[in-house]
């Protein structure tokens, strides 16, 4: 195993993923230091009109976001927590599942931003959300 391979593997079984995420059925796929996926239900995340919820697509943009940030910060001992986000939501899901990949804007000693892409499983843009993550020492949370 490489040491990238490595590191992200050591970060994700320090960081399960929750039960938020599992409640909502996100799935994680590739998951390197450049580039996380992960795919989510519509059904069972949609507001009462039956769209996908705009806080569904956040809590998978953010969870996305999360994960890559992590990832960097875990070689320099330190943890990411989220201290932004923000979305846009530019269409309806109705049904099927939609797809999140993250890939980083900034990664820097400080601070990670990542811009999340989510689409439909006809491969349209359902959201764009941007997060940044503080990177903070793993004394300061208490882990």
């Amino acid at each position: 195993m490489n040491d990238e391979n490595q590191n992200v593997a050591e970060v994700l079984a320090a960081m399960p993923m929750g039960t938020l995420n599992d409640k909502m059925g996100v799935v994680l796929g590739e998951v390197t230091a450049e580039r996380i996926t992960a795919t989510m239900p519509v059904e069972g995340n949609q507001q009462p009109y039956g769209l996908l919820h705009g806080g569904a697509s956040v809590v998978l943009a953010e969870s996305l976001g999360s994960v890559g940030s992590a990832i960097h910060a875990h070689p320099m001992g330190k943890v990411a927590v989220g201290v932004d986000i923000n979305a846009t939501h530019h269409r309806s899901a109705t049904s099927g599942v939609v797809t999140g990949v993250a890939t980083p804007v900034h990664l820097g000693r400080s601070s990670a931003c990542w811009e999340i892409v989510i689409t439909d499983e006809r491969g349209k843009r359902v959201c764009t959300a941007r997060i940044t993550c503080a990177l903070i020492p793993k004394e300061n949370v208490g882990m």
